[in-house]
Formats: C-alpha cells, sequence, structure tokens
C-alpha cells in the first residue's frame, strides 16, 4: 500500500500535472505528514473538515492524503459553483480551512480563512512537522458533496475504517478490485474533485501507480499523452468518449497500445458509442455502477458487456441488488422498477450531513438503500439501468426514459451531446424535448432528427421539438446542469416531475 511503496521505494515517481509539479513516492508522504500537521496546528481537530476549491493539480492528492493520515475529513468544492453555493457548503460542511486557487479564492467568503496554493500553501508544508502519524490512529477520508444540479448540494460521509493503515489497504483492495493493480501511469482526465475520478486515481496510486494529471480534459491531448508517456489506466465519462470519436483520423491514429483499462460509469452511455470505443481501443473498458454516497455497486468487462451489451454488470463482492415496484415489493426477473442495494454487516454505510431526515429517505430497512435510479435485474443477475426516477417523462400516461432516446440520438454523425427532458403540454401531461449540440462545423435539421429518432425508437419516445445549442450545460465530470433547460419551460405550471 501506499506507507510501504513510500518507505520501501521512495524515488519511484507518484504525481506529474500540467504545472510542472514533479513528485516521488517518499516526497509526497513527507509533504502529506507536514500537510497534516500543519493543519493541527491551525487548529483543525481530529475528525475537523477542511475544503480544496480547485482544478487538478498534485496538490490535491497531497491534501486528499494528509487528510487519511491526520484524521481530517477532505470536502472537494467543484470551482464551477457560484459564490453563493461555495458559502453554502463551506458553512454547511463547517470548513475550518479552504485550499484555492488563486482564481477561485474569491468564491469563499470571508468567513472563513483560506490558504492559497503557490507560495502560502508552500510555507504551510514547511511549517509543518514531520513525525510520522501513527498508522493504528483514527483516518481522515473524502466528504462529498453531490453537483447541485438542482436545488442545494447535500453533504455524504461514508463509513470508514477505524485505523489510517486499514483505510490505505481499503483504497488499495478497492483497486485492485476494478483492475487498478498500480503498474504504470495512470492519466486523470476528469476533475479530480469527483469522486469516481479522484476516488479512482487514490486507489491506483495507493496501489503504486504514477498519476498524469491532466489539467483539464481535451479529448486530442488525451490521446497524445496516453501515447507519448504510457498511459496504461484512465477513467472517461461518455461525453469525453463521443468527443474523442469525432476527432479526425490522423488524430485517433496515435498509437495507443499501452493502454489496458478504460474505467466508465457515473453517467449513462449508448451501446453503439461504447461499441465503437472497443472497436477502436480493443476489449478494455471497464463500466461500473455506483454513487458518492456508497462507491461502486456493480462492473462488467467488455467481454461479458458484449454478450450482453447495456448491462452495467453484476453486483461487486458486499453488495445484493434488486429492483422493487412502487409499494416496495421485489420484482420478478426483467421488471423495471427501483434499484435497491443492500450492504450486509453494514446498517448504514453513509449518511448525509446535517440531514437525518434525508438519510432515513434514503434506507428501506438497515443496509438496504436507493439512489432513486430505475432498472431491472435479469435472471443472472446482470442489472440493466434505465434511468433515474426524477429523471422520467410521462406522456399520455406511458412512461419514457430519457437516457434511451438520448442514445438513440447520439447515434446521428452530427451530434455531439444531447439531452431529452419533459415539458408540459395540455393535452399529454408531457411532451418530449431534445436539446442537442452539433459537432465543429455539422448541422440537422428538425425534421431530419426526429426522422432519425422514429427510425430508432417507440412513436411515443420520440422528441416532438429539438432545441440547438452551441454547448449544452454539463459539468467537467459529465452531468448535465438539466434544469438550465428544463426550468423555462415549466414557469407558471405546477410540476408534477
Amino acid at each position: 500500500m501506499f506507507l510501504d511503496i513510500a518507505i520501501d521505494d521512495p524515488h519511484r515517481l507518484a504525481l506529474i500535472d500540467d504545472l510542472g509539479t514533479v513528485r516521488a513516492f517518499g516526497e509526497l508522504l513527507e509533504r502529506a505528514t507536514r500537510l497534516g500537521h500543519a493543519m493541527r496546528d491551525a487548529g483543525v481537530p481530529i475528525g475537523g473538515h477542511i475544503g480544496t476549491l480547485t482544478e487538478n493539480r498534485a496538490e490535491y492528492f497531497e491534501l486528499y492524503l494528509a487528510a487519511i493520515l491526520s484524521g481530517v475529513w477532505l470536502v472537494p468544492i467543484n470551482g464551477l459553483l457560484s459564490s453563493t453555493e461555495v458559502d453554502y457548503v463551506v458553512a454547511d460542511a463547517d470548513l475550518a480551512l479552504v485550499f484555492a486557487e488563486d482564481e477561485l479564492a474569491h468564491l469563499v467568503s470571508d468567513s472563513r480563512p483560506v490558504v492559497r496554493f503557490g507560495d502560502e500553501f508552500e510555507a504551510m508544508v514547511a511549517a509543518g512537522g514531520t513525525t510520522p502519524f501513527p498508522a493504528d490512529g483514527p483516518p481522515g477520508s473524502r466528504f462529498s458533496y453531490t453537483s447541485g444540479t438542482t436545488g442545494h448540494p447535500k453533504g455524504v460521509k461514508r463509513a470508514i475504517p477505524a485505523t489510517v493503515a486499514e483505510m490505505l489497504r481499503v483504497q488499495a483492495r478497492a483497486g485492485a478490485d476494478v483492475a487498478l493493480d498500480g503498474d504504470g501511469v495512470h492519466l486523470v482526465t476528469g476533475p479530480a474533485y469527483h469522486a469516481a475520478v479522484g476516488g479512482f486515481a487514490l486507489f491506483d496510486l495507493c496501489n503504486g501507480a504514477t498519476l498524469r494529471i491532466m489539467r483539464r480534459f481535451d479529448a486530442a491531448r488525451t490521446l497524445e499523452l496516453i501515447e507519448t508517456e504510457r498511459v496504461r489506466r484512465t477513467h472517461l465519462v461518455p461525453t469525453m468518449m463521443v468527443r474523442m470519436l469525432r476527432l479526425d483520423d490522423e488524430e485517433q491514429g496515435r498509437d495507443l497500445s499501452s493502454l489496458d483499462v478504460v474505467l466508465h460509469g457515473a453517467a449513462p452511455i449508448a451501446p453503439t458509442i461504447k461499441q465503437r470505443m472497443i472497436d477502436w481501443l480493443g476489449p478494455i473498458l471497464i463500466e461500473y455502477w455506483g454513487t458518492s454516497e456508497a462507491g461502486v455497486f456493480t462492473r462488467v468487462d467488455s467481454a461479458d458487456w458484449l454478450t450482453r451489451p447495456g448491462t452495467v454488470g453484476r453486483p461487486v463482492p458486499g453488495f445484493e441488488v434488486f429492483a422493487v415496484d412502487d409499494s416496495g415489493e421485489r420484482l420478478p426477473p426483467d421488471k423495471v422498477g427501483r434499484l435497491f442495494c443492500h450492504t450486509p454487516g453494514r446498517n448504514e454505510p453513509f449518511v448525509y450531513w446535517n440531514a437525518p431526515e434525508k438519510t432515513a429517505a434514503a434506507y428501506l430497512r438497515p443496509g438496504v438503500f436507493t439512489m432513486g435510479d430505475m432498472g431491472r435485474v435479469d435472471d443472472n443477475g446482470w442489472i440493466f439501468l434505465a434511468d433515474r426516477a426524477t429523471n422520467m417523462i410521462i406522456t399520455g400516461g406511458v412512461n419514457v426514459y430519457p437516457a434511451e432516446v438520448e442514445q438513440a440520438l447520439l447515434e446521428h454523425p452530427a451530434v455531439v451531446d444531447v439531452a431529452v427532458f419533459g415539458i408540459p403540454d395540455e393535452e399529454w401531461g408531457e411532451q418530449v424535448k431534445a436539446a442537442v449540440e452539433f459537432a465543429t462545423g455539422q448541422s440537422a435539421d428538425d425534421a431530419a432528427l426526429i426522422a432519425f429518432a422514429r427510425d430508432r425508437l417507440g412513436r411515443h419516445k420520440v422528441p416532438r421539438s429539438i432545441d440547438v445549442h452551441d454547448r449544452l450545460p454539463r459539468q467537467p465530470n459529465g452531468k448535465l446542469y438539466l434544469s438550465t433547460l428544463k426550468d423555462p419551460y415549466w414557469e407558471g405550471h405546477e410540476r408534477r416531475i
């Protein structure tokens, strides 16, 4: 695990970022230790909370490890939030310190101390003590806030082990479970503040990988780095894959033979897009289904997915997944319902911070919880997602799952991104609306897109109208600010969905 590598192989390369920072494992452990002591000296208690407000950089992972070693909870804050939203998270989480980029520090009000990366941060590192934190001491962890695409974001804390050593072993085991064995270079493409991106990167780091940290995603540069730095593993979201598939033949023709694991999840993927990625890169995609709240529930490799296109896998060890109807009764195989997860032996694997009522609402009974996803489980235990319950469109009394419509429209060669949602309709209750973003230099008219969808979907699922946007309002982690697109249509209406 991380401590063993840092002590036994201190010169092994740990972190490289786009700002020119390079850290070996031994140096990383020393700096994380110093940071942990410096935070304690600044008044952050064991069990206290600190925040980060930053784009991708090496210091984020230094802070992540410092938090684990010193028993502090790290709250990564999305830099795309407004100052009001940032202040909500800072106050709700009761952050003792916020570590921020110069260009983002203004988002934090004067109510909390801010440490800027650069000279302030380095002075703090230099001032911290070097006494190792005890391996049997209480660990810290990550304390995540949901993306806040609608309403206030929710803080969530997972149950964690009792000691630092066990916490680091858990990270390493979690990496091994998804083929992150620590051998070679792991490319961090998305925002590390996202639970999946930052979490998977830390798993691989704890097994010995070198993290090559991109400041922000760019499709062409991702392929360039895979080729030039012989990247073995990375994590992508579907929008990233679509943008990579839209690159020209010269850019796609780079030598990507070093790549042997591409993890993906966090958003539904069109089967045709995934098939094209497998055709291009080989059977190296590993898909998972999980959440910030409780981690990864399922996984499926490319070989199993190819025999069951659309599945997100079977449950990983420690989880059971089943679908229930509106009355909470378990459904038979292949019937779509609300998906619940069961974690035997763990009555409460996560809680919502300062929100016991939200915690209670997530659990059907001790150890059995839902994130609101709809889907089905076949008679062999393979799980297929439909959509989030909150995204469902009801038109003429019939349920339409936007993800299915989005996947059909993404097959159109001109479409690079799409969002589907319901808007008011006097006759049908709701009608299906699509918003699309075209690839550079390409376009299609509404009639052509609707006809394209009609060839692939049942009549009730076909969009009645289409909006065109220069860029859909998506976060770097792939999640969509759906309310930005949907809310204007519902002004003056009493919402049903």
